[in-house]
């Protein structure tokens, strides 16, 4: 192995001597790149947001927005970084000084004020302005909606960076007004060529390990000698808790490479989707296959922490409050776990057994999580939060259900937000099961439903509030599937 190395617009500069919990900002910060602005340390400003080389959809190489604040230096040994510096240069005509065009279009369109926001936007504005399926629209005027442009742009890029003072429509302006990269622009031709390959690290110093294998077979054995490692993939958990709750680990593994947890294949009986691989990576290579899940991701998080975010850390904390759970209990999935001796499978049902707590053992990982098929036609994910994107949910349901001749034949609902974990709501499944889909039949199941769990009463919603949003969820979801059929 070689000393952990990163390239920083264009530029090689070695990890050390920064420590193995040192995050990507403070990395960069210290080398004088100091456009990358730490404003949350959680992942919620998009103040310290950089371009990362990864592995493309549509095209070999996709240039992907992240938290600096989030990310282990070492997590980017052998990956290729441009900052908000670099993007003046790189990105536009190789000439010094010379503006990145999404730069440009914050200056003349007045995207910037006090400028601290400002470099963030603007990583996270260049990965969709190089987004290779991005493309105008033929008819501008008819082709588009307020959170989309005519130039292809989806405002859901910009969803995970916060303004205080210049106010989004300037932000906005200069977003839809941006064109296509340039033929010669750099960068656009680095999307043509090979990601950086997934090295292995070896990371030591003083007294703490960040360490990565090439495969799945390397990774369980060193599992199996440290039990006591943390395990990270996209790190927006643990990032967290390094930053707010000042946590070190003598030993963190990296799981997010292998590619044994990078797969996602189709059967006939079910899909199997890699638990490395990120919310963005999954949403864009299903490409709708999955409706509910379809329906989970823009409501999960922000763009930037979905480019990070996987299924698998998601489960793998055990958070009763996280979003994917519940859509995946109401999809029926399992989990895929594997060790140094094999793997099973549970079902998600089975998983949780305490408040973060679930049946894997020491040295187990998700490889996996299958959801069989066919899918339930009758499907829906309703979160309920103080904002409308980018916040923690007070209460999370997912609906899947199948409706023949109008009766219920089949229903599954996954809730989160209402006990110690996420759960089935089993009594209101049973409630619904071989009855008529009918207003009556609902508000029934609606008072099953609001008694379901165990709610508390916390800092963003009270038990009451948690209970009558349950049973109004069941209610909105009826309306919804009558509406679509009377249109």
């Amino acid at each position: 192995m070689t000393a952990p190395r990163i390239t920083v617009n264009g530029t090689e500069a070695p990890i050390s001597p920064a420590a193995p919990h040192t995050t990507a900002l403070d990395f960069l910060r210290e080398r004088g790149l100091t456009g990358t602005k730490e404003g949350c340390a959680e992942g919620e400003c998009g103040a310290c947001a950089i371009l990362v080389a990864r592995p493309g959809t549509n095209e070999p190489t996709d240039w992907v927005a992240v938290n600096a604040c989030l990310l282990p230096a070492a997590a980017l040994d052998g990956q290729e970084v441009v900052t908000s510096e670099g993007l003046a240069t790189a990105g536009a005509s190789g000439t010094p000084g010379t503006l990145h065009p999404v730069q440009e279009g914050m200056a003349v369109r007045g995207g910037s004020q006090c400028g601290y926001c400002t470099p963030g936007f603007v990583c996270s504005m260049a990965a969709e302005y190089y987004r290779p399926d991005r493309c105008a629209h033929p008819d501008p005027a008819g082709g588009t909606d307020p959170e989309h442009g005519p130039n292809g742009f989806d405002l859901h890029a910009l969803s995970g960076n916060l303004c205080r003072c210049t106010g989004y429509r300037p932000i906005r302006d200069a977003a839809f007004a941006v064109g296509a990269p340039a033929d010669e622009d750099p960068l656009a031709r680095r999307r043509e060529q090979s990601p950086p390959v997934a090295v292995a690290t070896e990371y030591v110093r003083g007294g703490s390990a960040f360490l990565r294998r090439n495969t799945l077979g390397e990774t369980l054995r060193l599992l199996r000698e440290r039990p006591d490692a943390v395990v990270v993939a996209g790190s927006t958990d643990w990032g967290v808790e390094v930053n707010i709750r000042a946590r070190r680990a003598d030993c963190v593994i990296a799981v997010d490479r292998l590619p044994e947890l990078r797969e996602l294949r189709v059967g006939s009986d079910a899909i199997e989707i890699g638990a490395a691989l990120t919310l963005t990576e999954i949403e864009r290579r299903l490409d709708g296959r999955v409706p509910l899940l379809a329906e989970l991701f823009p409501q999960f998080a922000s763009r930037l922490i979905r480019n990070g975010a996987t299924l698998g850390g998601n489960l793998g904390t055990g958070s009763p409050i996280g979003d994917s759970p519940p859509v995946l209990l109401a999809l029926e999935a399992s989990v895929v776990l594997a060790d140094a001796d094999g793997e099973r499978q549970v079902p998600l049902a089975e998983y949780f057994t305490g408040y973060r707590q679930s049946v894997r053992r020491h040295g187990e990982l998700i490889r996996a999580v299958r959801v069989p098929l066919p899918l339930s036609p009758v499907a829906a994910f309703h979160k309920i939060a103080k904002r409308r994107f980018d916040d923690i949910s007070s209460v999370a349901v997912a609906f899947a259900l199948d409706v023949e001749d109008g009766i219920v034949r089949r229903a599954r609902i996954g809730l989160g937000g209402v006990a110690a974990t996420p759960i089935r709501a089993l009594t209101t499944e049973e409630a619904l099961e071989g009855r008529p889909w009918t207003a009556e039949t609902v508000e029934a199941a609606a008072r099953v439903l609001r008694a379901e769990g165990t709610p508390m009463n916390d800092q963003r919603a009270s038990a009451a509030y948690r209970s009558a949003m349950l049973g109004q969820s069941l209610v909105k979801l009826y309306a919804q599937t009558t509406e679509a059929v009377s249109s």
